[in-house]
Protein backbone atom coordinates (compact mmCIF):
# COMPACT_ATOMS: atom_id res chain seq x y z
CA UNK A 1 0.00 0.00 0.00
CA UNK A 2 1.71 3.30 -0.66
CA UNK A 3 1.76 6.62 0.36
CA UNK A 4 -1.22 7.72 -0.79
CA UNK A 5 -2.96 11.01 -0.12
CA UNK A 6 -6.98 11.20 -0.47
CA UNK A 7 -6.50 14.96 0.21
CA UNK A 8 -4.83 15.33 -3.13
CA UNK A 9 -6.36 12.97 -5.17
CA UNK A 10 -10.03 13.83 -4.45
CA UNK A 11 -11.72 17.36 -4.53
CA UNK A 12 -14.96 18.01 -3.86
CA UNK A 13 -16.28 21.63 -4.56
CA UNK A 14 -19.76 22.27 -4.75
CA UNK A 15 -22.22 23.28 -6.93
CA UNK A 16 -25.73 23.62 -7.63
CA UNK A 17 -27.11 20.53 -8.74
CA UNK A 18 -29.02 20.22 -11.66
CA UNK A 19 -31.34 17.06 -11.91
CA UNK A 20 -32.06 16.90 -15.83
CA UNK A 21 -32.95 13.54 -17.35
CA UNK A 22 -29.97 12.07 -19.05
CA UNK A 23 -29.93 13.61 -22.65
CA UNK A 24 -27.22 12.55 -25.80
CA UNK A 25 -27.92 17.10 -26.05
CA UNK A 26 -26.11 17.87 -22.90
CA UNK A 27 -23.05 20.04 -24.12
CA UNK A 28 -19.73 18.16 -23.84
CA UNK A 29 -21.31 15.00 -25.55
CA UNK A 30 -20.91 13.27 -29.06
CA UNK A 31 -23.65 14.58 -31.29
CA UNK A 32 -26.63 12.22 -32.52
CA UNK A 33 -24.95 9.39 -34.63
CA UNK A 34 -21.19 9.78 -33.28
CA UNK A 35 -20.24 6.94 -31.58
CA UNK A 36 -23.18 5.03 -29.78
CA UNK A 37 -23.05 2.22 -29.46
CA UNK A 38 -24.82 -1.13 -27.79
CA UNK A 39 -23.60 -1.58 -24.08
CA UNK A 40 -24.68 -4.75 -21.42
CA UNK A 41 -22.90 -6.40 -18.52
CA UNK A 42 -21.93 -9.50 -20.43
CA UNK A 43 -20.17 -7.35 -23.13
CA UNK A 44 -18.20 -5.58 -20.67
CA UNK A 45 -17.04 -9.32 -19.37
CA UNK A 46 -15.91 -10.56 -22.69
CA UNK A 47 -14.36 -7.16 -23.60
CA UNK A 48 -12.53 -7.54 -20.10
CA UNK A 49 -11.47 -11.21 -20.96
CA UNK A 50 -9.93 -10.32 -24.29
CA UNK A 51 -8.00 -7.82 -22.79
CA UNK A 52 -6.38 -10.09 -20.60
CA UNK A 53 -5.08 -12.26 -23.11
CA UNK A 54 -3.50 -8.91 -24.54
CA UNK A 55 -0.03 -8.22 -22.99
CA UNK A 56 -0.46 -5.31 -20.24
CA UNK A 57 0.33 -1.49 -21.45
CA UNK A 58 0.64 0.65 -18.66
CA UNK A 59 -1.79 3.88 -18.33
CA UNK A 60 -0.04 6.96 -20.28
CA UNK A 61 0.03 9.74 -17.82
CA UNK A 62 -1.09 13.41 -19.05
CA UNK A 63 2.68 15.41 -18.81
CA UNK A 64 0.46 18.43 -18.89
CA UNK A 65 -1.69 17.32 -15.94
CA UNK A 66 1.81 16.64 -14.14
CA UNK A 67 3.08 20.02 -14.59
CA UNK A 68 0.46 21.60 -13.43
CA UNK A 69 0.99 23.89 -10.15
CA UNK A 70 -1.37 22.28 -7.10
CA UNK A 71 -3.08 25.47 -5.68
CA UNK A 72 -4.05 26.51 -9.83
CA UNK A 73 -5.55 22.51 -10.72
CA UNK A 74 -7.39 23.48 -7.50
CA UNK A 75 -9.66 26.33 -9.13
CA UNK A 76 -10.87 24.36 -11.41
CA UNK A 77 -14.55 23.44 -11.03
CA UNK A 78 -17.23 21.56 -13.31
CA UNK A 79 -19.80 23.66 -14.74
CA UNK A 80 -23.14 23.21 -12.43
CA UNK A 81 -25.32 23.69 -15.64
CA UNK A 82 -23.17 20.93 -17.67
CA UNK A 83 -24.49 17.94 -14.90
CA UNK A 84 -25.42 14.97 -16.22
CA UNK A 85 -27.52 12.12 -15.89
CA UNK A 86 -28.76 13.22 -13.00
CA UNK A 87 -26.12 14.73 -10.69
CA UNK A 88 -23.13 13.86 -12.41
CA UNK A 89 -20.19 15.80 -12.72
CA UNK A 90 -16.92 15.20 -13.90
CA UNK A 91 -12.92 15.92 -12.41
CA UNK A 92 -10.23 17.33 -14.07
CA UNK A 93 -7.10 15.80 -14.46
CA UNK A 94 -4.63 17.45 -12.45
CA UNK A 95 -3.75 16.99 -7.72
CA UNK A 96 -2.08 13.71 -8.47
CA UNK A 97 -4.72 12.52 -10.72
CA UNK A 98 -2.87 12.45 -13.48
CA UNK A 99 -3.94 9.49 -15.75
CA UNK A 100 -6.75 10.18 -18.22
CA UNK A 101 -9.66 7.68 -18.08
CA UNK A 102 -12.71 7.28 -20.69
CA UNK A 103 -16.40 7.75 -19.44
CA UNK A 104 -19.69 7.16 -21.18
CA UNK A 105 -23.37 7.44 -20.46
CA UNK A 106 -25.67 4.45 -21.02
CA UNK A 107 -29.66 4.62 -21.73
CA UNK A 108 -31.78 1.82 -23.28
CA UNK A 109 -28.86 -0.47 -23.81
CA UNK A 110 -26.94 2.40 -25.99
CA UNK A 111 -23.10 3.80 -24.39
CA UNK A 112 -22.21 7.38 -26.00
CA UNK A 113 -18.98 8.77 -24.85
CA UNK A 114 -18.69 12.19 -23.27
CA UNK A 115 -16.02 14.23 -25.46
CA UNK A 116 -13.44 16.53 -23.35
CA UNK A 117 -14.17 19.97 -23.92
CA UNK A 118 -12.33 23.16 -22.14
CA UNK A 119 -16.06 24.46 -21.74
CA UNK A 120 -17.56 22.21 -19.32
CA UNK A 121 -15.41 23.64 -16.90
CA UNK A 122 -14.75 27.04 -14.97
CA UNK A 123 -12.92 28.83 -12.30
CA UNK A 124 -9.63 27.65 -13.39
CA UNK A 125 -6.41 30.25 -13.58
CA UNK A 126 -5.17 27.71 -15.95
CA UNK A 127 -6.31 25.69 -18.67
CA UNK A 128 -7.82 21.88 -17.94
CA UNK A 129 -5.85 19.33 -19.53
CA UNK A 130 -7.17 17.32 -21.68
CA UNK A 131 -8.72 13.97 -20.55
CA UNK A 132 -11.02 13.24 -17.43
CA UNK A 133 -9.69 12.00 -13.96
CA UNK A 134 -12.96 10.63 -13.12
CA UNK A 135 -16.49 11.73 -11.59
CA UNK A 136 -18.79 12.35 -8.53
CA UNK A 137 -22.62 11.92 -7.92
CA UNK A 138 -24.29 15.37 -6.33
CA UNK A 139 -26.42 15.48 -3.69
CA UNK A 140 -29.66 16.09 -4.58
CA UNK A 141 -30.40 20.00 -3.93
CA UNK A 142 -27.15 20.18 -2.14
CA UNK A 143 -23.92 21.58 -2.98
CA UNK A 144 -21.68 18.40 -2.14
CA UNK A 145 -21.81 14.75 -3.51
CA UNK A 146 -22.40 11.29 -1.89
CA UNK A 147 -20.07 9.29 -3.75
CA UNK A 148 -17.07 9.66 -6.15
CA UNK A 149 -14.47 7.80 -8.05
CA UNK A 150 -10.91 9.36 -8.75
CA UNK A 151 -7.25 7.82 -8.95
CA UNK A 152 -6.23 3.72 -10.16
CA UNK A 153 -8.97 2.13 -8.48
CA UNK A 154 -9.95 4.28 -5.65
CA UNK A 155 -13.09 5.54 -5.01
CA UNK A 156 -15.57 6.59 -1.47
CA UNK A 157 -18.38 7.82 0.21
CA UNK A 158 -19.72 10.55 1.98
CA UNK A 159 -22.10 7.85 3.81
CA UNK A 160 -25.15 9.43 5.75
CA UNK A 161 -23.05 12.46 7.12
CA UNK A 162 -22.13 14.54 4.42
CA UNK A 163 -18.45 13.24 5.39
CA UNK A 164 -15.73 12.18 3.06
CA UNK A 165 -13.38 9.61 5.11
CA UNK A 166 -11.99 6.24 4.29
CA UNK A 167 -11.73 4.90 0.60
CA UNK A 168 -12.43 1.72 -1.21
CA UNK A 169 -10.59 0.07 -4.23
CA UNK A 170 -11.60 -2.44 -6.37
CA UNK A 171 -8.58 -4.76 -5.75
CA UNK A 172 -5.49 -5.07 -3.95
CA UNK A 173 -2.73 -7.04 -5.47
CA UNK A 174 0.10 -7.84 -3.20
CA UNK A 175 -0.40 -5.41 -0.76
CA UNK A 176 2.04 -5.56 2.07
CA UNK A 177 4.34 -7.55 -0.10
CA UNK A 178 7.70 -6.73 -1.32
CA UNK A 179 6.05 -4.81 -4.52
CA UNK A 180 2.13 -3.71 -4.53
CA UNK A 181 0.36 -3.66 -7.93
CA UNK A 182 -2.04 -0.75 -8.40
CA UNK A 183 -4.38 -2.04 -11.40
CA UNK A 184 -6.80 0.88 -12.71
CA UNK A 185 -10.20 1.51 -14.01
CA UNK A 186 -9.69 2.75 -17.48
CA UNK A 187 -13.23 3.22 -18.54
CA UNK A 188 -16.46 4.03 -16.96
CA UNK A 189 -19.81 3.66 -18.29
CA UNK A 190 -22.75 5.22 -15.97
CA UNK A 191 -26.52 4.50 -16.35
CA UNK A 192 -28.84 6.59 -14.13
CA UNK A 193 -31.55 4.17 -11.94
CA UNK A 194 -33.74 6.83 -10.30
CA UNK A 195 -33.00 10.04 -8.06
CA UNK A 196 -29.32 9.53 -6.36
CA UNK A 197 -29.09 6.46 -7.47
CA UNK A 198 -26.85 5.07 -10.68
CA UNK A 199 -25.62 1.83 -12.25
CA UNK A 200 -21.70 2.42 -12.63
CA UNK A 201 -20.29 -0.01 -14.56
CA UNK A 202 -15.92 -0.20 -14.64
CA UNK A 203 -13.41 -2.05 -16.96
CA UNK A 204 -10.16 -2.68 -15.19
CA UNK A 205 -6.78 -3.42 -16.48
CA UNK A 206 -3.30 -4.01 -14.73
CA UNK A 207 -0.02 -6.10 -14.89
CA UNK A 208 -1.29 -8.92 -13.06
CA UNK A 209 -5.40 -8.87 -14.05
CA UNK A 210 -8.45 -7.10 -15.85
CA UNK A 211 -11.74 -6.98 -14.77
CA UNK A 212 -15.11 -6.10 -14.98
CA UNK A 213 -17.08 -4.44 -12.48
CA UNK A 214 -20.76 -3.46 -12.01
CA UNK A 215 -21.84 -0.68 -8.60
CA UNK A 216 -25.59 -0.63 -8.30
CA UNK A 217 -25.30 2.66 -6.51
CA UNK A 218 -28.21 4.06 -4.61
CA UNK A 219 -28.25 6.78 -1.25
CA UNK A 220 -31.39 6.32 0.64
CA UNK A 221 -29.73 7.74 3.79
CA UNK A 222 -26.58 5.77 3.83
CA UNK A 223 -25.23 5.31 0.90
CA UNK A 224 -25.35 0.98 -0.47
CA UNK A 225 -23.42 -0.39 -2.99
CA UNK A 226 -24.40 -3.68 -4.79
CA UNK A 227 -20.81 -5.14 -6.42
CA UNK A 228 -20.38 -7.39 -8.92
CA UNK A 229 -16.60 -7.92 -9.69
CA UNK A 230 -15.51 -10.76 -12.50
CA UNK A 231 -11.84 -10.93 -12.80
CA UNK A 232 -9.48 -12.82 -15.11
CA UNK A 233 -6.22 -13.64 -14.41
CA UNK A 234 -3.25 -12.89 -16.92
CA UNK A 235 -0.67 -14.25 -14.03
CA UNK A 236 -0.27 -15.70 -10.79
CA UNK A 237 -1.02 -13.50 -7.76
CA UNK A 238 0.57 -13.92 -4.20
CA UNK A 239 -2.10 -12.21 -2.42
CA UNK A 240 -5.27 -11.07 -4.12
CA UNK A 241 -6.85 -8.39 -1.65
CA UNK A 242 -11.18 -8.84 -2.44
CA UNK A 243 -12.80 -5.74 -1.45
CA UNK A 244 -10.58 -3.72 -0.10
CA UNK A 245 -11.16 -0.96 2.39
CA UNK A 246 -8.55 1.66 2.86
CA UNK A 247 -8.47 4.03 5.85
CA UNK A 248 -6.05 6.51 8.09
CA UNK A 249 -4.87 6.05 12.00
CA UNK A 250 -2.03 8.61 13.22
CA UNK A 251 -2.95 8.44 17.17
CA UNK A 252 -5.79 8.16 19.25
CA UNK A 253 -6.05 9.82 23.03
CA UNK A 254 -4.62 6.66 24.18
CA UNK A 255 -1.70 6.30 21.33
CA UNK A 256 -0.54 9.94 21.71
CA UNK A 257 3.33 9.45 21.59
CA UNK A 258 5.03 10.37 18.73
CA UNK A 259 1.75 12.90 18.32
CA UNK A 260 2.75 15.82 16.94
CA UNK A 261 -0.88 17.79 16.45
CA UNK A 262 -2.86 19.43 19.60
CA UNK A 263 -5.77 17.53 18.69
CA UNK A 264 -7.05 14.89 21.18
CA UNK A 265 -7.35 12.08 18.06
CA UNK A 266 -6.60 12.25 14.53
CA UNK A 267 -7.99 9.14 12.50
CA UNK A 268 -10.71 7.99 10.05
CA UNK A 269 -11.13 4.61 11.27
CA UNK A 270 -10.61 3.02 14.79
CA UNK A 271 -11.06 -0.82 14.15
CA UNK A 272 -11.82 -3.61 11.88
CA UNK A 273 -14.52 -5.48 12.73
CA UNK A 274 -15.73 -9.25 11.33
CA UNK A 275 -18.07 -11.84 12.05
CA UNK A 276 -17.07 -15.25 11.24
CA UNK A 277 -19.47 -17.94 9.45
CA UNK A 278 -19.89 -19.25 13.01
CA UNK A 279 -20.99 -16.13 13.95
CA UNK A 280 -18.67 -14.93 16.35
CA UNK A 281 -18.27 -11.04 15.90
CA UNK A 282 -14.27 -9.92 16.18
CA UNK A 283 -12.95 -6.55 16.67
CA UNK A 284 -9.33 -5.26 16.12
CA UNK A 285 -8.61 -1.80 17.89
CA UNK A 286 -6.40 -0.17 14.99
CA UNK A 287 -2.90 1.20 15.54
CA UNK A 288 -0.12 2.88 14.37
CA UNK A 289 2.54 0.34 14.21
CA UNK A 290 6.53 1.25 14.54
CA UNK A 291 7.09 -0.69 11.39
CA UNK A 292 5.30 -1.99 8.97
CA UNK A 293 2.64 -5.45 10.21
CA UNK A 294 0.05 -7.44 8.89
CA UNK A 295 -2.46 -9.80 10.78
CA UNK A 296 -4.78 -12.38 9.37
CA UNK A 297 -7.63 -13.77 10.55
CA UNK A 298 -9.47 -16.52 9.46
CA UNK A 299 -13.13 -16.18 7.48
CA UNK A 300 -14.11 -19.22 5.57
CA UNK A 301 -17.30 -17.56 4.21
CA UNK A 302 -16.96 -14.68 6.04
CA UNK A 303 -20.49 -13.25 7.04
CA UNK A 304 -18.72 -9.39 7.04
CA UNK A 305 -16.19 -7.03 7.96
CA UNK A 306 -14.96 -3.47 7.47
CA UNK A 307 -13.23 -0.90 9.03
CA UNK A 308 -15.59 1.03 11.27
CA UNK A 309 -15.44 4.50 13.42
CA UNK A 310 -16.91 3.40 16.43
CA UNK A 311 -15.66 6.83 18.54
CA UNK A 312 -18.31 9.39 17.67
CA UNK A 313 -17.93 11.90 19.91
CA UNK A 314 -16.97 15.33 18.98
CA UNK A 315 -15.07 16.54 22.12
CA UNK A 316 -12.52 13.36 21.44
CA UNK A 317 -11.16 14.79 18.38
CA UNK A 318 -11.93 18.33 18.38
CA UNK A 319 -11.56 19.42 14.69
CA UNK A 320 -14.48 21.33 13.59
CA UNK A 321 -12.83 21.26 9.98
CA UNK A 322 -12.10 17.50 9.38
CA UNK A 323 -14.95 16.39 11.88
CA UNK A 324 -13.65 13.03 12.34
CA UNK A 325 -16.39 12.56 14.54
CA UNK A 326 -18.37 11.81 11.52
CA UNK A 327 -16.42 9.52 9.18
CA UNK A 328 -18.67 7.17 7.51
CA UNK A 329 -18.21 3.28 8.21
CA UNK A 330 -17.53 0.75 5.16
CA UNK A 331 -19.34 -2.65 6.20
CA UNK A 332 -18.65 -5.45 3.25
CA UNK A 333 -20.76 -7.97 2.91
CA UNK A 334 -20.09 -11.09 0.77
CA UNK A 335 -23.18 -11.97 -1.55
CA UNK A 336 -22.55 -16.02 -2.16
CA UNK A 337 -20.30 -18.20 -1.17
CA UNK A 338 -16.65 -16.97 -1.23
CA UNK A 339 -15.14 -20.30 0.14
CA UNK A 340 -11.94 -21.06 2.55
CA UNK A 341 -9.77 -17.64 2.88
CA UNK A 342 -8.91 -14.61 5.60
CA UNK A 343 -9.33 -11.30 5.98
CA UNK A 344 -5.70 -9.32 6.24
CA UNK A 345 -4.89 -6.13 7.84
CA UNK A 346 -1.65 -4.39 6.86
CA UNK A 347 -0.93 -1.02 8.32
CA UNK A 348 2.20 0.88 8.40
CA UNK A 349 4.14 4.04 10.20
CA UNK A 350 2.59 7.21 9.51
CA UNK A 351 2.85 10.87 10.85
CA UNK A 352 0.61 12.40 9.50
CA UNK A 353 -3.09 12.13 8.49
CA UNK A 354 -2.86 13.02 4.41
CA UNK A 355 -1.53 9.47 4.39
CA UNK A 356 -3.47 6.38 4.48
CA UNK A 357 -1.82 3.55 6.02
CA UNK A 358 -4.35 0.99 7.15
CA UNK A 359 -5.84 -1.80 4.38
CA UNK A 360 -8.07 -4.41 4.79
CA UNK A 361 -9.39 -6.74 2.67
CA UNK A 362 -10.27 -10.92 2.30
CA UNK A 363 -8.13 -13.15 0.33
CA UNK A 364 -8.74 -16.65 -1.23
CA UNK A 365 -6.89 -19.69 0.65
CA UNK A 366 -6.50 -21.09 -2.59
CA UNK A 367 -3.50 -20.04 -5.18
CA UNK A 368 -4.40 -17.77 -7.92
CA UNK A 369 -3.14 -18.73 -10.81
CA UNK A 370 -3.28 -17.14 -14.30
CA UNK A 371 -5.85 -17.90 -16.85
CA UNK A 372 -8.20 -18.08 -13.90
CA UNK A 373 -11.40 -16.16 -13.81
CA UNK A 374 -13.19 -15.44 -10.62
CA UNK A 375 -15.99 -13.75 -9.43
CA UNK A 376 -16.82 -12.15 -6.06
CA UNK A 377 -20.18 -10.21 -5.27
CA UNK A 378 -20.65 -8.04 -2.21
CA UNK A 379 -22.26 -5.27 -0.73
CA UNK A 380 -20.72 -2.54 0.68
CA UNK A 381 -22.28 0.13 3.06
CA UNK A 382 -20.96 3.36 3.86
CA UNK A 383 -22.63 4.23 7.10
CA UNK A 384 -22.15 5.80 10.58
CA UNK A 385 -24.19 3.20 12.05
CA UNK A 386 -22.12 -0.06 13.14
CA UNK A 387 -23.57 -3.07 11.50
CA UNK A 388 -21.16 -5.36 13.57
CA UNK A 389 -23.04 -5.08 17.06
CA UNK A 390 -25.69 -7.03 18.06
CA UNK A 391 -27.22 -7.83 21.75
CA UNK A 392 -23.31 -9.19 23.15
CA UNK A 393 -21.04 -6.59 24.72
CA UNK A 394 -18.67 -4.60 22.36
CA UNK A 395 -15.60 -3.12 23.24
CA UNK A 396 -15.61 0.64 23.63
CA UNK A 397 -12.16 1.55 25.19
CA UNK A 398 -8.78 -0.17 25.31
CA UNK A 399 -5.72 0.91 27.25
CA UNK A 400 -2.50 -0.07 27.61
CA UNK A 401 0.56 0.52 30.32
CA UNK A 402 2.42 -0.08 32.99
CA UNK A 403 1.74 -3.62 34.90
CA UNK A 404 1.33 -3.68 38.44
CA UNK A 405 -0.90 -2.28 41.08
CA UNK A 406 -1.72 1.51 40.88
CA UNK A 407 0.56 3.67 43.08
CA UNK A 408 2.89 0.39 43.41
CA UNK A 409 6.53 0.51 41.52
CA UNK A 410 5.93 -0.80 37.99
CA UNK A 411 6.61 -4.35 37.12
CA UNK A 412 9.21 -4.20 35.34
CA UNK A 413 9.04 -5.76 31.57
CA UNK A 414 5.35 -6.25 31.55
CA UNK A 415 2.21 -4.38 30.43
CA UNK A 416 -0.80 -3.83 31.54
CA UNK A 417 -4.06 -4.00 28.85
CA UNK A 418 -7.27 -2.48 30.05
CA UNK A 419 -10.08 -3.00 28.33
CA UNK A 420 -13.95 -1.88 28.78
CA UNK A 421 -17.13 -3.66 27.36
CA UNK A 422 -20.57 -2.13 27.52
CA UNK A 423 -23.90 -3.84 25.87
CA UNK A 424 -27.67 -5.23 26.68
CA UNK A 425 -25.81 -8.71 27.63
CA UNK A 426 -23.97 -7.36 30.31
CA UNK A 427 -28.06 -6.26 31.87
CA UNK A 428 -28.23 -7.16 35.59
CA UNK A 429 -25.26 -8.54 35.94
CA UNK A 430 -22.91 -8.00 39.06
CA UNK A 431 -20.01 -9.42 40.84
CA UNK A 432 -21.92 -12.42 42.03
CA UNK A 433 -23.07 -13.55 38.56
CA UNK A 434 -19.59 -14.83 38.15
CA UNK A 435 -19.08 -13.45 35.06
CA UNK A 436 -15.16 -14.37 33.84
CA UNK A 437 -12.85 -12.85 30.68
CA UNK A 438 -11.38 -15.93 28.59
CA UNK A 439 -7.67 -14.14 27.63
CA UNK A 440 -5.47 -16.05 24.96
CA UNK A 441 -1.52 -14.38 25.17
CA UNK A 442 0.49 -15.17 21.77
CA UNK A 443 3.88 -14.46 22.16
CA UNK A 444 3.59 -13.34 26.08
CA UNK A 445 2.04 -14.70 29.52
CA UNK A 446 -0.81 -14.07 31.20
CA UNK A 447 0.68 -12.78 34.62
CA UNK A 448 -2.62 -11.72 36.20
CA UNK A 449 -6.24 -10.81 35.31
CA UNK A 450 -9.43 -9.01 36.82
CA UNK A 451 -12.99 -8.59 35.56
CA UNK A 452 -15.39 -6.37 37.11
CA UNK A 453 -18.27 -4.06 36.88
CA UNK A 454 -17.26 -0.32 36.04
CA UNK A 455 -18.53 1.46 39.32
CA UNK A 456 -21.58 4.00 38.70
CA UNK A 457 -21.71 2.82 34.96
CA UNK A 458 -24.95 0.86 33.41
CA UNK A 459 -23.87 -2.24 31.95
CA UNK A 460 -20.28 -1.47 31.80
CA UNK A 461 -17.23 -4.30 32.59
CA UNK A 462 -13.91 -3.84 33.03
CA UNK A 463 -10.96 -6.35 32.16
CA UNK A 464 -7.54 -5.82 33.35
CA UNK A 465 -4.50 -7.98 32.62
CA UNK A 466 -0.83 -7.91 33.17
CA UNK A 467 1.20 -9.38 30.35
CA UNK A 468 4.83 -10.24 30.08
CA UNK A 469 6.42 -10.47 26.38
CA UNK A 470 8.00 -13.97 25.64
CA UNK A 471 11.87 -13.22 25.98
CA UNK A 472 12.74 -13.75 22.20
CA UNK A 473 14.31 -10.65 21.42
CA UNK A 474 14.62 -9.69 17.88
CA UNK A 475 11.80 -9.16 15.49
CA UNK A 476 9.26 -11.48 16.65
CA UNK A 477 5.97 -9.24 16.78
CA UNK A 478 4.17 -7.89 19.52
CA UNK A 479 2.28 -9.68 21.84
CA UNK A 480 -1.25 -10.73 20.47
CA UNK A 481 -3.77 -10.84 23.14
CA UNK A 482 -7.29 -12.77 22.65
CA UNK A 483 -10.03 -11.99 24.94
CA UNK A 484 -14.06 -12.01 25.83
CA UNK A 485 -15.85 -11.75 28.53
CA UNK A 486 -18.07 -15.02 29.40
CA UNK A 487 -20.64 -16.42 31.72
CA UNK A 488 -19.88 -20.32 32.35
CA UNK A 489 -19.64 -21.42 28.80
CA UNK A 490 -21.82 -18.59 27.04
CA UNK A 491 -19.82 -15.94 25.71
CA UNK A 492 -21.34 -11.87 26.46
CA UNK A 493 -18.91 -10.37 24.39
CA UNK A 494 -17.24 -9.55 20.69
CA UNK A 495 -13.76 -11.20 21.19
CA UNK A 496 -11.22 -8.59 21.44
CA UNK A 497 -8.04 -9.01 19.79
CA UNK A 498 -5.12 -6.53 20.70
CA UNK A 499 -1.43 -6.13 20.30
CA UNK A 500 0.62 -5.06 22.51
CA UNK A 501 4.20 -3.34 21.12
CA UNK A 502 7.23 -3.08 23.64
CA UNK A 503 7.45 -0.37 25.34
Amino acid sequence: MRNLSRRDLISTAGGASLLSSLSWAVPGLTQSGGGETPFSWPWLQQRAAALAKRPYQPPRESAAAKALDFDAVGTIRFKPDRTLAGGIRLFPLGNGAVTPVAINLVENGRARPIVFSPDLFEGGKVSPPPGFAGFRAMETGRESDWLAFLGASYFRSAGSQDQYGLSARGIAVDTGLAREQFPNFTEFWIERAGDQSFTIYALMDGESLTGAYRFVSRHPRAVVQDVSSVLFLRRAVERLGIAPVTSMFWYDDRTRRGATDWRPEIHDSDGLALISREGERIWRPLRNPPQPATDSFAADDVRGFGLLQRDRTFDHYQDDGAFYDKRPNLWVEPRGSWGQGRVMLYAFPTDSETVDNVVAFWTPSSPVRGGQRLQFDYRLTWTSDDPSLDRAAHAIDVWVGAAGRPGLPALAGASKLVADFTGDSLAGLDRDSKVTAEIGVARGTLLSSAVYPVVGQRNRWRVTADIRPAATGGNAGPVDVRLYLKRGEAALSETLLVPIYPA
